[in-house]
């Protein structure tokens, strides 16, 4: 083979080679831009959901305190001792 013909030759292999490593470049910047976009969703997501969670932990502690007011009060005597006298004085 000529020298010129295994020039030629080398020069299709290698641009075929770079034309497929520049694909596979832009496929991997195109992965890694997803990739940011939903790592970026998630922790919004994550973020979302700790505010709600805590407002939940907020309302249930609100929601107990006030059950135990109301069991308390029905669990306090009713004109006792003490509210008679306090009407008779």
């Amino acid at each position: 083979m000529p020298a010129e013909n295994l020039t030629d030759l080398l020069g299709r292999v290698s641009k075929n080679s770079t034309g497929e490593i520049d694909s596979l470049i832009g496929e991997f910047e195109r992965l890694r831009g997803t990739l940011q976009t939903d790592g970026e969703r998630i922790q919004r997501e994550i973020e979302e959901y700790a505010a709600l969670s805590q407002q939940v932990m907020q309302l249930t502690k609100t929601i107990s305190e006030s059950v135990g007011k109301v069991r308390a009060s029905v669990d306090r005597p009713q004109g006792g001792p003490q509210e008679k006298e306090d009407r008779v004085v």
